[in-house]
């Protein structure tokens, strides 16, 4: 266990942590000078404040690298699994269709409300992580996407289906609003961007896994038992978060010190910089308005978080046609041949994911080097997400064109490597950019970006088969091609004038 015991009334000297001052104070913790104040001031200013000192082991940043890992795996665990329940099911669309008696499309509408609430979700889930504590809402919410699995494998019509399955994003959503946050409780900005791009390939290759292990799985059973498969791994990964993921928020850690000093020295006052005593629902009023604000008040966060939405939609797409694509003439894939498919653009994403986020650290401090007197900018995260922005339009028209003219199945499956590679290079690029630009308000600037691309990536997919039936393969998919390359110049134009985006646009949170 990280956390020690200690005297906590001597750990009240400043350290790096997110805890971020307003306030010029002396040495002992307490405010300096203005003498003109009523008794309250008085009473809030002779409260001692409690914070962690040099080396505290209580602080999150000062683990052992051996639990900051333990913490980084669980969250890249959770954030695989969860939205890996987004497309699990994909290759038995038509099979829930027939056994519903009902319209493919129809089905895909339980896609868009689970990916719909991955995104609504975070806008609650982020900022009350940061209120109530990361672990809390890990695990209330694990367990309730865990029970949630069970309904949906035994749902007797389509509409306990689509409700079931639109829940259990809601829940599922914890792994898309809690991981950047807990991260960047652990971690120094020189030090996040690897250990971030690690996590990220867990919500990236969720949705491409599933595909894959539902394939295998639809191979042998009945669909039921997709979502079978779904609650035993999830409960395994709930059971083993329980006793293993600790809190990382240090407001939180901070506020549970504050509470047992309290006990031990009745009549003495402690407080926490920065956490007030609002009641619950004035909390949950303020919290949950952080990311919506982000969001449309921040052009580069609105528009960057537009290029994520678009990658999602092209995503799902993609993935709700891709049974029909490759069983068809002229590849003819069997069930377990159509869920290999999906492993291009899981090997682009990991191959993509040890060139590119060993870099974006070293490309970091480089420009801040060079550039600022070694002081880092959010803005020099963004270099690399130019390569996905190059791949992303390319991949698109190129399988598009292939699978429209039916070229060899090896020349359709290499565009999707670049595919994968261009999403490791956008999301990691644009997630470290949230992170550093919001530090103290992590999990809300990620669940800003979670909002647009979810409900954008569930929605679209609705009327994409429609598009292609109309136009085909090559014209349909094209259109998410030509959106690609008018986005194309965004990382490089917000890597020149971002700085001045952001202090124009400042948010006030």
């Amino acid at each position: 266990m990280p956390a020690q015991q200690a005297d906590e009334r001597t750990r009240l000297l400043r350290h790096n942590s997110p805890i971020n001052s307003r306030n010029e104070r002396a040495s002992n913790g307490r405010p300096n000078g203005n003498t003109n104040r009523n008794s309250d001031d008085d009473d809030e200013d002779d409260a001692e404040l409690v914070q962690f000192e040099e080396g505290d082991n209580e602080n999150p940043r000062n683990w052992s690298l051996f639990w900051k890992y333990i913490q980084v795996f669980l969250v890249f665990i959770v954030g695989l699994i969860l939205p890996m329940a987004s497309s699990i099911w994909s290759p038995g669309i038509s099979e829930i269709a027939s056994d519903y008696n009902t319209n493919n499309q129809l089905v895909t509408g339980s896609q868009t409300g689970f990916v719909c609430m991955l995104g609504i979700g975070p806008l609650f889930f982020a900022p009350m992580s940061e209120t109530f504590g990361r672990r809390i809402v890990f695990l209330v919410n694990l367990t309730l996407f865990t029970l949630f699995q069970i309904p949906t494998a035994l749902a007797p019509n389509i509409e306990t289906f689509v409700v079931m399955r639109t829940l259990g994003g809601l829940f599922g959503s914890v792994g898309v609003a809690n991981g950047g946050g807990s991260i960047s409780d652990m971690f120094e900005t020189h030090e996040r961007a690897t250990v971030l791009g690690f996590y990220l390939l867990g919500p990236l290759l969720g949705p491409t896994l599933g595909p894959f292990l539902g394939g295998i799985i639809l191979a042998r059973f009945h669909w039921r038992w997709v979502f079978g498969f779904t609650c035993v791994i999830s409960a395994v990964v709930t059971f083993t978060c329980f006793f293993l993921l600790h809190e990382t928020c240090a407001p939180i850690i901070l506020e549970q010190r504050k509470k047992k000093l309290q006990n031990e020295n009745e009549g003495k006052s402690f407080k926490v910089e920065g956490q007030s005593d609002m009641g619950l629902m004035q909390k949950i009023g303020g919290n949950s308005t952080r990311a919506t604000k982000i969001l449309f008040q921040q052009p580069i966060v609105l528009v960057m978080s537009a290029y994520q939405a678009l990658v999602f939609s092209t995503m799902y797409s993609l993935y709700t046609d891709y049974s029909k694509i490759w069983s068809s003439p002229p590849y003819n894939f069997s069930k377990s041949q159509v869920g290999l498919s999906y492993l291009a653009p899981a090997t682009g994403f990991v191959l993509t994911a040890c060139i590119i986020v060993p870099f974006i650290d070293r490309v970091y401090n480089r420009l801040a080097q060079t550039h600022n007197n070694g002081k880092g900018k959010p803005e020099y995260r963004l270099p690399l997400a130019n390569i996905g922005a190059v791949f992303l339009p390319v991949s698109l028209f190129w399988f598009s064109w292939t699978v429209e003219y039916g070229k060899p199945w090896p020349v359709a499956l290499s565009a999707m490597l670049l595919f994968g590679a261009s999403q490791v290079s956008i999301f990691n690029c644009v997630q470290n950019y949230y992170i550093d630009a919001f530090e103290s308000m992590a999990a809300s600037a990620l669940a800003a970006g979670a909002f647009l691309r979810s409900i954008v990536g569930g929605v679209v997919p609705l009327f994409t088969p429609m598009l292609i039936e109309q136009v085909g393969y090559g014209w349909g998919l094209s259109v998410f091609g030509i959106v690609a390359t008018v986005l194309m110049p965004a990382p490089l134009l917000f890597f020149r004038y971002g700085a001045r985006l952001r202090e124009r646009f400042a948010v006030n949170l």
